[in-house]
């Protein structure tokens, strides 16, 4: 196990609920109930942007990137409070309440609570915004991300984007270079990724870190870059694992998968820890470390 500082981690994750600290980036997506549609109409678009602005000001949340897909949503965010949990409830359930009327349907609009993968590095987030805009062209509805309406793909391309909400001066700053390159930057990762293998965070939990480790061996010096640069880790003064660093730990969960002692107990709680602050649900953790879903649950008990 690394020797890292856990004592800055302490009850930041939790077993049943979601992250809602502060400066934390998440990735949320939310699915609609089983085969229904969350969007049906223009208007319908419209409206949850709209709403979006609204809760993003209501709630100091920093939107990053979007993609609305037809019967999923895909948000890159950040909340300035402790109050994500509220602002997502807030969102959801007034646009549901709308839908419903409108279309006069009754009964849950979403499938379940949303989904949360904390962004805890630079090449992770940048990763997750390439994948979010990916989206429509892996759903076969457009040939380049470009061409999509209902996603912020322009305002990270577009040379003169148009005002917006949005923000996505921070992901593009990642990036090396003037504001204008890190758009062509942008744009190229965009245009290379498009034949890149894609898998639905819904099915897959580990969809990004694939996709991510994809990217790298097509532009092994941007993300090896990221790696170093550590923005999102300095800005938020707590040391969390990067993907190589966490890959290292689940190696080291493997090797020591039988040891009971409270060093090993700790270095697996970390793991697990780690994988659910990546939006994994608990039978994803347990089929990825090959353990039972009552061992990650003994694992997450208060000691």
């Amino acid at each position: 196990m690394n020797n890292l500082d856990t004592t800055k981690i302490i009850r930041l994750f939790r077993a049943t609920k979601k992250i809602k600290t502060a400066n934390f980036i998440s990735h949320i997506t939310q699915r609609a109930a089983g085969k229904d549609l969350l969007f049906i109409e223009d208007n319908d678009y419209l409206f949850m942007l709209w709403l979006l602005k609204k809760i993003s000001q209501k709630h100091k949340l920093e939107i990053f990137a979007f993609c609305l897909m037809s019967n999923h949503v895909h948000l890159l965010m950040r909340p300035k409070e402790e109050n994500l949990y509220d602002a997502m409830r807030d969102l959801f359930s007034r646009y549901a309440l709308r839908f419903n009327r409108k279309y006069e349907r009754k009964g849950h609009l979403f499938g379940s609570p949303y989904r949360q993968a904390i962004c805890m590095d630079d090449a992770y987030l940048l990763a997750a915004s390439l994948y979010i805009h990916k989206n429509p062209v892996a759903a076969g509805i457009c040939q380049h991300p470009m061409e999509y309406r209902w996603s912020s793909i322009n305002l990270f391309c577009d040379p003169s984007p148009p005002r917006s909400f949005v923000k996505p001066d921070f992901i593009l700053g990642l990036l090396q270079g003037s504001t204008s390159h890190a758009r062509k930057t942008y744009l190229k990762l965009i245009d290379r990724g498009l034949n890149v293998p894609f898998e639905q965070v819904s099915e897959q939990g580990d969809a990004i870190e694939r996709f991510q480790r994809r990217m790298k061996k097509l532009f092994p010096l941007i993300f090896k870059h990221l790696d170093k640069q550590r923005y999102i880790t300095d800005s938020v003064e707590i040391d969390l694992l990067d993907l190589d660093s966490l890959e290292k730990e689940i190696v080291y969960f493997m090797e020591h998968k039988f040891s009971r002692s409270p060093e090993t107990r700790k270095a697996k709680k970390y793991v697990i820890e780690q994988l659910i602050a990546r939006g994994f649900k608990r039978y994803e953790i347990a089929d990825k470390l090959n353990i039972s879903k009552k061992t990650v649950y003994n694992l997450l008990k208060p000691e």
